[in-house]
């Protein structure tokens, strides 16, 4: 009896000890991983595919940026984020604690980066932003990109994506966009195809900067077809001069931006608007949003002539004796100008 009384007496103390000692090991857990952390800057890490907690706690360990990779084990296996974390990078704010960094590996708040594809760029200019963009991985797709396939915008993406991911969501974001459209359009519309509309939507884009002009600028390009009128358009000549590229003159051993000389408005290509009638063979770069929505449905205008007013915008006319009166007024501006920079360069 008395040796049964010693046995209990043994095992409770067991038990007692037992119990200290698991209620101090949490305790030591729940400092450990409470406490902030020892790294006084903000810092980047990775989490890589098929990582998995144990490589990133002593990975973190190893470069300092928390003390205890065991702590951050243990934590994740009894608050069942052991394989919770997402791939990518984050960003580990200062002194961040154990408990802080694991909740941030699983709530996905990955370090996003952003590429701006601007509107009117031709596809060689868009891929070049592509191609150069330093935190894209990868090389170039091996496929040709057709002409007016990439819907101008800025994407938003993680670490690891690829120049071919990019370029393939931004020709689907161009598809999902026409099938939007497509089916809302106008009737009568000169264009018979979502392909058609996206060249005249590049003329159009490629014709001014000013967003509140696009839809006069589609309504008046509608009419012109509709009248059985070309389109006289100056990107066009110049996309079958330099594929879309500018153009460029010597003044004063300057390279400076000039304007279509007379032999290229008059040379016959697939895109001179001058020259052969109705659209070009392609789009002559990427149209935006805006422009695709307005020659799908473009306001109905009198309008049958533009040119530039030297001020960003454009000058409309109905008729040609008042669009000749304001060419002859840009023209006079071009020639200010030009004296103004010889001026300049002469002081």
């Amino acid at each position: 009896m008395r040796f049964l009384k010693a046995l209990i007496a043994l095992g409770f103390m067991i038990a007692v000890i037992g119990a200290a000692a698991a209620g101090a090991g949490w305790l030591w857990l729940e400092n450990e991983v409470a406490k902030p952390g020892p790294v006084v800057e903000e810092t980047v890490i990775k989490v890589e595919p098929g990582e998995h907690v144990g490589a990133v706690a002593r990975r973190l360990e190893n470069e300092g940026i928390i003390s205890s990779a065991r702590a951050m084990r243990l934590h994740a296996r009894f608050s069942g984020q052991q394989a919770a974390m997402k791939v990518g990078e984050y960003a580990i704010p200062p002194r961040a604690s154990i408990e802080g960094i694991l909740e941030l590996l699983v709530s996905g708040d990955v370090i996003e980066y952003r590429i701006t594809i601007p509107e009117g760029r031709t596809t060689a200019q868009a891929l070049r932003i592509i191609e150069a963009h330093p935190d894209l991985v990868g090389a170039m797709p091996d496929r040709e990109i057709a002409e007016g396939t990439l819907l101008p915008d800025t994407y938003i993406f993680n670490s690891d994506t690829s120049r071919t991911a990019i370029i393939e969501r931004m020709e689907k974001a161009q598809d999902d966009l026409l099938a939007d459209l497509w089916p809302e359009r106008q009737e009568d519309l000169p264009v018979s195809t979502p392909e058609e509309a996206i060249i005249l939507a590049s003329v159009v884009e490629k014709e001014t900067a000013v967003a509140e002009e696009r839809p006069q600028v589609a309504g008046l390009f509608t009419t012109r077809l509709k009248r059985g009128m070309r389109l006289e358009s100056d990107p066009t000549v110049i996309y079958g001069v330099s594929q879309g590229e500018p153009l460029y003159r010597t003044l004063n051993g300057k390279k400076v931006r000039r304007t279509l000389y007379r032999s290229e408005l008059d040379k016959v290509t697939d895109w001179n608007t001058y020259q052969i009638d109705g659209l070009p063979k392609t789009p002559i770069c990427n149209p935006g949003r805006e422009a695709i929505a307005a020659v799908l449905n473009p306001p109905e205008t009198e309008y049958l002539f533009f040119v530039a007013d030297g001020k960003g915008g454009h000058v409309f006319a109905e008729t040609l004796a008042e669009h000749n009166r304001n060419v002859a007024a840009y023209r006079q501006f071009e020639r200010d100008e030009i004296a103004r920079e010889r001026a300049e360069d002469s002081e």
